[in-house]
């Protein structure tokens, strides 16, 4: 058995990466992960450098962990700017650190892959393998963001080096299908007022003259995919400063991984491209992930961001749609408040202790959070 780290997810077999992959999981596969740092997405300038771990029998991939050396906290979504500021007022270093994720993308997925019928071991090797790497280099923890809640269960029993590994937690909006035939399925759900209320949006939408076009990868052209990258630019510039995607980016993965692309166009009467919202899909689940507009038009956003994905998840038959982080806003469109987790493991830290303690009460404050948060659909018959 032989443990390596790349540099390069291209010096990893595509093939043999993905038969590890459940799900058919988008963010996760070879074809993702290499268009990013094929286009300049990750590395240096973004603060996001590869260091994926691979495990090989007989020079064939049997485990492997995406992982990224991080120099800031930026595209994670998970917040530890309070553990950075401990860290520096101590006179302490907390970057770079090490972090298993998907960058930029809030989306739930395996982060450890393994071949084994009981990955178990495998786990515990990349494991051991990640704090090996951490003591060597001096990285000050390492951060495992949105895994699937089996590894993140496994992830919770690890003690490594003397130290347990901490959960946090926090919440997302997703929509589950209840086994709709047609999105009026869907609505009949909702209370009476969240009903009308989406109605109301979808026909103040369409009576503002823009039509939509829903496109894949194979449908959707390089002025599609350069108009949209001019929208995700302008929108981030404006509310989130860092664009970090382009559109060598968009267009790579749209062909290496066309069926797995959903991407809604919006288009003015005189048949100007004024906005967009980009979707990824696993087997089961769509995932919500970039919108852009120079164009303001009333509803346009939930109709693209929100309804084209429910109808899409209807008509596809996927069982959960994922439209990103935060907004309370989602619960009036039919998306409830649902647990997400990461798992954190701190390289010989004296804020161990502390760093526990905050996180107890941090879940205690998400777990009450959701509680009051109010379904939008009716209650079930007794």
């Amino acid at each position: 058995m032989k443990i390596r780290i790349h540099s390069e997810i291209n010096q990893i077999s595509a093939k043999r990466w993905n038969l590890l992959l459940d799900d058919n999981n988008p963010f996760m596969r070879h074809e993702f992960l290499a268009a990013l740092e094929n286009n300049g997405c990750v590395g240096p300038k973004f603060g996001w450098i590869p260091c994926h771990i691979g495990i090989y029998e007989e020079e064939e991939l049997v485990a492997a962990m995406p992982l990224y050396q991080k120099y800031n906290s930026y595209g994670e979504f998970v917040f530890d700017h309070a553990w950075a500021d401990a860290y520096k007022r101590s006179g302490m270093q907390y970057f770079p650190k090490l972090v298993s994720s998907i960058p930029y993308t809030p989306a739930s997925g395996q982060r450890m892959l393994s071949n084994a019928e009981a990955p178990e071991e495998h786990y515990r090797l990349l494991m051991q393998t990640m704090a090996q790497f951490a003591a060597e280099n001096k990285f000050s923890s390492f951060h495992c963001l949105f895994p699937n809640a089996d590894q993140l269960d496994w992830l919770a029993t690890l003690n490594l080096n003397g130290s347990d590994v901490i959960l946090r937690h926090d919440c997302q909006f997703h929509w589950n299908n209840q086994d709709y035939e047609t999105f009026e399925d869907f609505l009949m759900k909702l209370t009476a007022k969240k009903r009308k209320n989406v109605r109301q949006e979808r026909k103040r939408m369409q009576q503002s003259g823009v039509t939509l076009r829903l496109l894949d990868g194979h449908s959707a052209t390089e002025k599609d995919w350069k108009d949209f990258a001019f929208f995700y630019k302008v929108t981030f510039e404006e509310k989130w400063s860092t664009p970090t995607l382009n559109a060598g980016f968009f267009q790579e993965v749209a062909q290496q991984l066309p069926d797995q692309v959903f991407l809604v166009l919006a288009d003015l009467p005189s048949g100007e491209c004024i906005a967009g919202s980009l979707m990824f899909r696993s087997d089961t689940r769509l995932y919500g992930r970039h919108w852009g507009c120079t164009h303001q038009v009333d509803k346009l956003h939930f109709e693209a961001c929100y309804y084209q994905g429910i109808e899409y998840c209807i008509k596809h038959g996927l069982q959960v749609f994922e439209p990103g982080a935060q907004g309370e806003h989602k619960i009036a469109r039919g998306f409830i408040p649902t647990e997400t987790r990461s798992a954190h493991w701190l390289n010989n830290s004296p804020y161990q202790d502390s760093i526990a303690q905050y996180v107890k009460h941090e879940c205690a404050a998400v777990t009450e959070y959701r509680e009051e948060l109010k379904s939008p659909y009716q209650e079930p018959d007794a």
